[in-house]
């Protein structure tokens, strides 16, 4: 056989279901061997090298199995780096084939030359270029162990279009996979017994302890263990917006969110008085301490942190307990000396957070169901949340539904998960993470929510959509504008006229602080209907509520476009922003207009 089969015969090997690419001069012999290898992965078509990577990535992220992605070279390599970038910071395994230029033609001015490995080097965690076909098994089981094993990442294989034609040496190759490699994480590392029990014997003695789980635990799918962590020794258990789906939204120890995008201020209250808190799988970035104000670094909180990357380890904050190792095995490792029952000694810590959680949901039911004109943000996650099935995926952007997904998105079931790219926030991903959703989960219903911004970077994958008949329920954000960073400029133009003691609300109202983020306004329902895809165009709170019934009736795709108040007219709930206008991020009504 050539190069190109073997590739494909080890991604069959390896349990490789579906690949997301797109074609171009290089990838004919790669096209070949999918076409005419028996069992060969299948192929998914997609109409932009951006778009395949964040499908991959979400597939990654829902199935626990590498994402795998196909480009062609040139410009559909340099396409390929935003999604690559997502991947390997937020340790989602993943692989991308680039098939490049034929070797004869390095450095001699071929058309879409790049040097691939110097151009993802600095974003992948492995990055390789295939010299021989007699090295392509050695080259292939190395991506999947680097994709796999410690901390997930992404890993970029250039393969030069003649070495894919070439024959497979007949004898000294083996094309042999590891199938402990075909799924992450490929090996559970933890720590010495003598860590552990140090740790457990911290946990046992803390009177508010509090679990911190980040995106880590759920790459791990150390959920479950987690949970019963928490119920064998009465632990709260708050999440960042990667860890959600940890833990269910109704369960009592269940707290909330934390972090700077839609913060739950319950759940800040107990980091901000745990006398120890335990990270799992979380960075401790900006982000998850609202830059390092929570835990509070000259507090008494003691800190165990669980990561499966050591140099993770004491990056931000002194760790009393360091675990290296992954997730689920330390926590696992923990469990295990956990008495029958411990829970009653923490029922006062536990009811104290609970009946503030409580408050904050009472306080805004009545927000939660305005009918007001244009609809709130918070309105429609409400809504959604009536329709939802049990279980379903909800994948989002970066952009103006992630505040308000991440706080008011109740999921009740230990199988739904919320999918949003946090680490580099770029936009385009809701709607083509959607086909990486369903074709990693086909019996599960997938939903996208999106802005106008995202839309028009990901329109095109609306075709993929309608050609698969994808089953997602697409909800856009039409408020006519890069919603987000309008309403950073309104909240930038508000602190520096409350610095410089001027009416702030008076000063915005007047002299309209925003530049370069407006659209025209335009009903989007239409452009899906180019596609054959149902579409709805939402204004009114029972528009949205007859909308929702039927899309959700249906098994096929619905777009639907929802005239949406913009977050530049009200504060959304983001930390960093209600303290930048002088609001009390812990009050529960902090929200305020920053007029238009």
């Amino acid at each position: 056989m050539n190069g190109a089969t073997a590739l494909v015969s080890m991604l069959r090997d390896y349990g490789v279901e579906v690949i997301f690419g797109v074609p171009g001069d290089t990838n004919v012999a790669f096209y070949e061997a999918l076409r005419n290898t028996p069992g060969a992965p299948r192929h998914i078509v997609c109409r932009d090298e951006r778009s395949a990577v964040f499908m991959a990535d979400c597939y990654a992220r829902i199935s626990g199995k590498p994402g795998l992605a196909e480009v062609p070279s040139g410009a559909g390599a340099m396409y390929g780096l935003p999604g690559v970038a997502e991947a390997n910071r937020s340790s989602v395994p993943l692989i991308l084939l680039v098939n490049d230029i034929p070797q004869p033609g390095v450095g001699r001015g071929t058309l879409t030359e790049l040097p691939v490995e110097a151009l993802f080097a600095p974003i992948a965690k492995h990055t390789e270029t295939l010299g021989h076909v007699g090295k392509l098994p050695e080259l292939m089981r190395r991506a999947f162990r680097q994709a796999t094993a410690g901390c997930p990442g992404a890993v970029v294989l250039a393969l030069p279009e003649n070495v894919l034609y070439e024959d497979v040496p007949a004898s000294g190759v083996s094309l042999h996979v590891e199938a402990s490699c075909s799924r992450a994480p490929a090996f559970r590392t933890r720590p010495a017994d003598a860590e552990i029990a140090a740790a457990f014997d911290a946990i046992l003695a803390a009177e508010r302890p509090l679990i911190v789980a980040g995106g880590g635990a759920n790459r791990s799918q150390a959920g479950e263990a987690i949970v019963a962590l928490a119920e064998k020794l009465g632990i709260p258990v708050v999440t960042t917006i990667t860890g959600q789906g940890v833990i269910r939204d109704d369960h009592r120890l269940g707290i909330g969110i934390i972090g700077d995008n839609g913060f739950h201020p319950h759940a800040l209250w107990a980091l901000g008085r745990a006398d120890l808190a335990i990270y799992v799988g979380c960075r401790m970035g900006s982000v998850a301490t609202m830059n390092w104000r929570w835990p509070d670094p000259a507090g008494e909180t003691r800190i165990i942190q669980i990561d499966v990357d050591p140099e993770i380890m004491g990056n931000t904050y002194p760790i009393d307990f360091p675990l290296a190792g992954d997730a689920k095995a330390v926590v696992e490792a923990l469990l295990a000396r956990a008495p029958t029952s411990g829970a009653g000694r923490t029922a006062r810590w536990i009811g104290q957070i609970n009946e503030r959680r409580e408050q904050f949901w009472t306080v805004l039911s009545g927000r939660l169901q305005d009918n007001a004109t244009p609809l709130r943000p918070e309105r429609i996650i409400e809504t959604l949340n009536r329709h939802l099935p049990t279980p379903s995926h909800v994948v989002s952007d970066a952009g103006t539904p992630t505040p308000y997904a991440t706080r008011y998105l109740r999921q009740r079931d230990a199988v739904s998960k919320l999918v949003i790219p946090r680490f580099f926030g770029g936009l385009g991903y809701a709607i083509p993470a959607a086909v990486g959703a369903w074709l990693a989960a086909p019996a599960v219903r997938p939903v996208a929510l999106f802005g106008d911004g995202s839309l028009g970077m990901s329109a095109g994958e609306l075709e993929t959509l309608s050609r698969l008949q994808v089953p997602v329920v697409m909800l856009h954000f039409n408020n006519a504008c890069f919603g987000w960073i309008k309403a950073l400029q309104r909240v930038t133009d508000r602190h520096h006229a409350a610095e410089r003691k001027q009416d702030a609300l008076q000063t915005a109202q007047t002299n309209d602080p925003t530049f370069g983020v407006d659209f025209g306004r335009y009903d989007m329902s239409r452009l899906a209907q180019v596609y054959g895809i149902r579409g709805y165009r939402v204004e009114t709170a029972d528009e949205l509520e007859q909308a929702f019934a039927e899309a959700f009736a249906l098994q096929e795709p619905v777009f639907i476009d929802i005239v949406v108040e913009s977050i530049a007219d009200r504060l959304p709930p983001v930390f960093s922003w209600l303290q930048k206008v002088g609001e009390d991020p812990e009050a529960i009504e902090a929200e305020a207009l920053v007029g238009h």
